[in-house]
């Protein structure tokens, strides 16, 4: 299972994803997308975090992205035919998963808002009451105008 060098591998790590790419998983069952626009394939293995890097590497790469992302929460020990490395990128160390990540690896699914925090049901919430308040608003003033211009 996971390799250990050259430190020890976390109990969970973790991948920022596509909305898309997710859904994709769901589909097939595995998950291979390794960063934007790059397959498991192009690249060898797929980028992971540990959870204090996780809004370092959203900054840089998925920042003004334009489309809803994920933070899949991954257990190594469940993973099925992958291997994850910590290993040495620049002056810090990542773990790489080393193979496609089995849906039954990812423990947890949480949306990312746009500046790369995790959204809880409530702020969801939150945002599509405030959504519709504003919609509601809107038609409102719409229909006040219409009876001052008709009447």
């Amino acid at each position: 299972m996971p390799d250990t060098s050259p430190e020890t591998v976390p109990d969970r790590i973790f991948h920022i994803a596509t909305d898309a790419d997710w859904r994709r998983t769901l589909e097939t069952g595995t998950y291979s997308t390794s960063t934007v626009g790059r397959t498991l394939e192009d690249e060898g293995f797929i980028h992971a975090s540990r959870r204090e890097q996780v809004q370092g590497v959203f900054d840089r790469y998925y920042r003004g992205l334009g489309e809803h992302l994920v933070l899949l929460t991954i257990d190594p020990a469940r993973l099925t035919g992958a291997e994850v490395r910590v290993e040495a990128v620049g002056a810090d160390t990542y773990p790489h998963v080393y193979g496609p990540i089995n849906r039954s690896a990812v423990v947890d699914v949480a949306p990312l808002d746009r500046r790369g925090g995790t959204e809880t049901l409530m702020s969801l919430w939150i945002g599509g009451m405030a959504v519709r308040m504003g919609v509601a608003l809107a038609v409102m003033a719409l229909v006040t105008v219409v009876v001052l211009v008709l009447s």
